[in-house]
């Protein structure tokens, strides 16, 4: 971008420069996007995840882009791995500044079909992974006294009930509430909580549900009819990250879906 008042201007207001962001579920659709937004705005960015592949993928993408990041290779669902990964970073002489929980599973499983196996999987990753990754590094950001950002992905599913994601949804709705009692618990000790709900984006995570019925049944109730591009996200994601931009912004379950929750009939 050339030097111009503008472009200072949103440098000033969204750049991350010698920022941490950790990105939990990096290696995914939506999550490899958010690695790079963060990257390109500045932050040294981990991606996190298990597949070393795409993880590595995503690194050496970021790398073409201009940006630094490097791997670390994590269960979301292991508090033990992310301590390592906690210690990893402080090891280097970091702070984590950013942290972004982003895995997440999904099912089409109908209700009364639905295994324990399958209920705790899902509210494993998708809720009981928050917890663990916002214990650890809520802690790092409260003791060491400096200014942090958690951002928590939701979903639209959240907010209104959909049909065939019954574990998923509750999950999501969970993590709002979360996202609500930590920002009223940490706010004011220097670290904003907020969620993110994105609508219909296709990834791996929910291309099993969208049949083609169920596509035509979203693009009906979508007023954009389309759906979203991952990295129509990189704003929301910059703005709740950014110390200057989004310091006042906590508490917030910020709804990205085309319109979607805004049709009723």
């Amino acid at each position: 971008m050339p030097d111009t008042p503008s472009a200072s201007y949103l440098q000033r207001l969204f750049g991350l420069d010698g920022l941490t962001a950790v990105v939990i579920g990096g290696t995914g659709t939506l999550g490899g996007a958010f690695c790079e937004a963060l990257a390109q705005a500045g932050a040294h960015t981990i991606v996190v995840g298990r597949n070393r592949e795409h993880g590595l993928e995503r690194v050496a993408q970021i790398g073409k882009l201009g940006g630094k990041a490097e791997f670390f290779a994590a269960d979301s669902t292991s508090r033990d791995e992310l301590t390592a990964l906690r210690d990893h970073i402080v090891s280097q002489g970091r702070h984590v500044d950013i942290l972004i929980n982003g895995a997440g599973i999904n099912s089409p499983t109908p209700f009364l079909e639905i295994t324990d196996e399958e209920w705790t999987r899902i509210l494993d990753v998708n809720l009981r992974s928050v917890e663990i990754a916002c214990q650890i590094f809520g802690k790092l950001m409260l003791d060491r006294k400096v200014a942090g950002s958690i951002i928590n992905i939701a979903s639209v599913s959240a907010v209104v009930p959909l049909s065939r994601v019954f574990t998923y949804s509750l999950t999501k709705a969970a993590v709002v509430n979360l996202t609500q009692n930590l920002s009223r618990e940490w706010s004011a000790l220097g670290v904003r909580v907020n969620a993110l709900s994105p609508g219909f984006f296709p990834a791996e995570q929910n291309r099993k549900v969208l049949t083609p019925d169920r596509i035509a049944k979203v693009m009906s109730h979508t007023p954009v009819a389309r759906f979203g591009s991952p990295e129509e996200l990189a704003g929301a994601i910059l703005l709740m990250a950014s110390p200057r931009a989004g310091s006042f912004l906590t508490g917030a379950n910020l709804v990205v879906d085309g319109g979607f929750t805004t049709m009723t009939i």
